[in-house]
């Protein structure tokens, strides 16, 4: 059987006239196996070759919209209709199968009005806590399927969860206590008389917090896809947008767009992104967060190149030259039919099985080493757990024709500025909550200061010097090849230190955040409260962070 989320990649690069006028396919396939039949079995062997013959990227019409999508010193205004029975299509799809269907709906960006393009639901564990008529597709509580957590889940030190946040069933913190929403345990540890954890009275939840009704459509996660039913069509030069989601914990998600603007203003390739108010069938939801897709015509910006996405489901490991061996590891996004997978499947094999000297020799020929650099130390500085190592694989590979060298692309931040905000340079970021609240001893510190350097560890916390800070930790070959290595280790704490320079040291990241909150601001139906909240929580992680990375040896020489 085809996995679901094989079909779904696969149909949506089907063109769509062929997608429409499939039983005529299936009638000419029908045929051929005939005549297969009749005629032999002879091996056939696919070849792609790398004259691209015909293009799926070729534009036929390019929205030019009112506004600058992403100009964020400007209101915004996005209206979604669709019609009830597609929605409840779409809905009973998802919880039967895991598929995420395209509706098709009208879309208003700034006035400008765009028939037929497809929307549907985004994100995997984003959406383990959205209900329909009040039931979960989830089998189990938290968002774990099952109901239980991975092998070796644990929470972090001092683990806070946000407001929201659904343990799953039968999960254990240490000291046997179940964290509330509101952080503080049951006074017996056990479930209420329900069989469900309190969360401030409301059952269910995703894995971080999330909550969702289908019957508020303006709150969900959504993908829209300009030329889902209309080939060739962008709008300001974009296939994709992505809507981010009204909860989280964050009804901002302003964490995100600060981490987006940081890497931006690192130098590095990052998505856009600004607030806009949004309404889904006359239904108003406080302004959300638009994000850049990396489609096609992100693509294309880069320059000449091949851009590639880590999926979720994959994994880098060599699995041979069979490139349908890697269909669930990563997706290519552009020049489909033109180019291929091959220069990552060579990536592969020579990350795994490089020797040190090998490694130490050869990566500045396969990959832009100081931006790689620049890279992990951004997911360090973010506290960014869920990285390319993270159990979201959240990143993006672009492979440059010309220079033959790859580039990793940040993606996904909406669990940025998460976490320990004392985390040293080379410290292994772990999964974790209560941003902004640098600990001491389990313990929230006094007065927003991180514990004092050369202290002993406390209650099982290792000091600095690259130990995992408690929580889930992940992996990646790339990753941890190359902050071993003690040539590439020098590399990744010069570009820290600069980036603590550029970003930390003389408060740009803060200039950065004010803007956002001022973006957001412009909005109808802005919460200036929820704004405001978030903010301060992010100034008090911002300041925290910049003292405690003061003080490592790395940034300061000592």
């Amino acid at each position: 059987m085809t996995h679901p989320t094989n079909r779904r990649r696969l149909r949506h690069r089907i063109p769509i006239k062929l997608r429409h006028n499939w039983k005529l396919v299936a009638l000419c396939a029908a045929f051929l196996a005939a005549c297969w039949g009749v005629f032999g079995s002879g091996t056939i062997r696919p070849y792609v070759t790398t004259v691209q013959t015909a293009s799926a990227d070729t534009v036929t019409t390019n929205l030019t919209g009112t506004k600058d999508l992403f100009d964020t010193t400007v209101a915004h205004e996005v209206k979604l209709t669709f019609t009830d029975a597609a929605y409840q299509d779409m809905l009973t799809e998802y919880y039967a199968s895991g598929e995420k269907k395209y509706v098709e709906a009208d879309l208003t960006i700034d006035g400008t009005r765009i028939p037929s393009v497809g929307v549907r639901l985004k994100g995997n564990s984003t959406l383990m806590g959205l209900t329909r008529n009040g039931k979960s597709r989830s089998s189990g509580q938290g968002g774990f399927p099952g109901g239980r957590p991975p092998e070796g889940f644990e929470p972090p030190e001092g683990f806070e969860p946000p407001e929201g946040f659904q343990p799953p069933e039968g999960f254990q913190p240490p000291g046997g206590e179940q964290p509330q929403a509101n952080g503080q345990p049951n006074t017996n540890g056990q479930p209420n008389t329900n069989g469900q954890p309190e969360t401030n009275g409301r059952p269910g939840g995703g894995m971080f917090g999330a909550q969702f009704k289908a019957e508020e459509p303006e709150k969900l996660p959504w993908l829209i896809s300009f030329d889902e039913f209309v080939e060739g069509r962008r709008y300001q030069g974009h296939t994709q947008l992505a809507v981010r989601p009204a909860a989280m914990g964050s009804t901002t998600m302003l964490n995100e767009a600060l981490g987006i603007s940081v890497v931006g203003a690192a130098g590095e390739p990052t998505q856009r992104s600004t607030y806009s108010s949004f309404n889904v069938n006359g239904r108003s939801s406080t302004p959300r967060l638009l994000v850049e897709y990396l489609d096609e015509g992100y693509a294309e910006d880069l320059g000449d190149g091949v851009l590639y996405k880590s999926l979720a489901t994959g994994s880098f490991v060599y699995k041979g030259e069979d490139q349908t061996e890697y269909v669930n590891d990563f997706k290519q996004i552009n020049k489909i039919g033109g180019k291929d997978l091959q220069p990552v499947i060579d990536l592969v094999k020579w990350v795994n099985e490089a020797s040190d000297a090998e490694f130490t020799a050869g990566l500045a020929d396969r990959l832009d080493v100081e931006s790689f650099a620049r890279y992990l130390a951004l997911q360090n500085l973010m506290v960014n757990f869920d990285d390319m190592a993270g159990p979201g694989k959240n990143y993006y590979l672009w492979y440059d024709s010309g220079s033959k060298k790859f580039t990793v692309i940040t993606w996904d931040l909406n669990l940025a500025f998460n976490g320990d905000a004392t985390a040293g340079v080379h410290d292994s970021i772990s999964m974790g909550f209560g941003r902004g609240r640098p600990r001491q001893n389990g313990q929230p510190a006094q007065n927003g200061q991180p514990p004092q350097a050369g202290q002993p560890p406390q209650n099982g916390q290792l000091p600095q010097g690259g130990q995992p800070r408690g929580g889930m930790t992940m992996g990646h070959p790339l990753k941890e090849k190359f902050l071993k290595n003690a040539t590439f280790k020098k590399v990744y704490e010069e570009q820290y230190r600069n980036l603590y320079n550029k970003l930390l040291a003389d408060g740009s990241a803060s200039k950065l955040l004010d803007n956002l909150v001022s973006s957001y601001k412009l909005n109808n139906g802005a919460d200036t409260a929820a704004i405001e909240t978030d903010a301060k929580t992010l100034r008090t992680f911002l300041q925290t962070r910049t003292e405690s990375l003061g003080s490592d040896k790395a940034i300061n020489g000592t």
